[in-house]
């Protein structure tokens, strides 16, 4: 099985290494510029090492995650130095794969995965992560790849293109978001 790296140690992407290494996903290393966010989700995955640099986690894994906030996902994608053939993928649900093109350029092979759910804290990420539905953008074989760990995270999946990820990303806020402003607005009212 690839050893799996993960550049950014925020909600999603401590939820993701977290779970995948309960699935039997070998999660290796983590970088994030918090390095108590680092330390947390290395603590919380046994075998998992706090690497100083996002290149160290390329290096050191056959498929890693960039889980940063998403305005920095391209700079993470530039400033590597991908191999030919490793994995590259990225979680956000606003951004297509052409955000990974300068790791695309250096042979390797890009998705993403992008869980529909809204995440409060780690904890709630954790526990809701399984049966989520994932939306997938990704060519073969990278999107095989990422529907099996959707399957093995018991989820559903679903495949996007690049050109759905702005509809697919309003619908997501819609449904995601406005559902608990919606409660919250029908709690207030029967209270008055």
């Amino acid at each position: 099985m690839v050893k799996i790296g993960f550049i950014g140690a925020g909600t999603v992407g401590t939820a993701m290494a977290i779970r995948l290494s309960q699935t039997g996903y070998p999660v290796i290393a983590v970088h994030d510029l918090n390095p108590a966010a680092a330390k947390r989700l290395a603590e919380a995955v046994k075998g998992c090492r706090v690497l100083a640099t996002a290149q160290e986690v390329a290096d050191a894994a056959d498929f890693v995650f960039i889980t940063t906030a998403d305005d920095f996902i391209p700079q993470v994608a530039a400033e590597v130095k991908w191999r030919p053939g490793q994995i590259v993928s990225h979680c956000s649900g606003a951004a297509s794969t052409d955000v990974l093109e300068p790791a695309r350029k250096l042979g390797a092979r890009v998705g993403c995965i992008h869980p529909l759910q809204t995440f409060a804290s780690i904890a709630q990420a954790v526990e809701n992560l399984p049966g989520s539905t994932f939306a997938i953008e990704a060519e073969e074989p990278q999107f095989g790849v990422l529907k099996d760990m959707a399957i093995k995270l018991n989820g559903d999946w679903l495949e996007l293109k690049a050109e759905d990820k702005a509809l697919y990303h309003a619908s997501a806020c819609i449904a995601c978001n406005y559902f608990y402003t919606l409660v919250q607005v029908t709690t207030n009212l029967w209270r008055n």
